[in-house]
């Protein structure tokens, strides 16, 4: 298990930097990345651990797919985020899943308060998180009186008003793996 372990552990760290890469690069994640890196995943699960490590793959779809659809939904990360999130979910199963988002949205969070400080936005940010606030606990997940992020990642502007999410996803997903024992 330690072989299959060590192969998904680098397969997804590949996913990671090429990923992170393009969202720098062009603010994409391709689908030709993150296809087939989650049917690889879920293939190579299935082949090393049997219809357990199949299940346990399809979990880990589930756990990355699910939190970041919402914020899909509402226009706040593009799809390709989602499905990278996805296909390192087939890699890395449900739990260490979930710990990349987890890392990975608190390294956007300072990511974005660094750009909104450095924009002189605070104040109008601060009152777009109390209205997103007020959506969520509604469970109002309309797209809401911002611009969806394709119209945002046309804007020439884009580097200082967008967080580059499979970039910080791949940080979070180094400082998990890392700092796991």
């Amino acid at each position: 298990m330690a072989g299959h372990e060590s192969i998904s552990l680098s397969a997804a760290a590949v996913a990671c930097l090429i990923a992170a890469g393009t969202d720098l690069w062009r603010f994409k994640v391709y689908n030709a990345l993150t296809l087939p890196a989650l049917a690889g995943g879920l293939i190579a699960s299935g082949l090393s651990g049997g219809w357990t490590g199949l299940a346990t793959s399809g979990l880990g779809v589930l756990a990355g797919f699910g939190p970041l659809v919402v914020f899909f939904v509402m226009g706040g990360v593009g799809a390709g985020d989602v499905k990278l999130f996805a296909a390192l979910g087939a890699w890395l199963g449900p739990s260490l899943t979930l710990q990349v988002f987890l890392a990975s949205a608190i390294l956007a969070g300072v990511y974005a308060l660094v750009l909104v400080v450095a924009s002189g936005r605070l104040w109008a940010t601060a009152v777009d998180l109390l209205y997103l606030a007020l959506r969520l606990r509604r469970l109002d997940l309309q797209p809401g009186p911002a611009p969806p992020i394709a119209a945002e990642v046309a804007r020439d502007d884009r580097r200082r008003r967008l967080v580059p999410f499979a970039a910080t996803t791949c940080a979070g997903f180094f400082l998990v793996v890392l700092t796991n024992p």
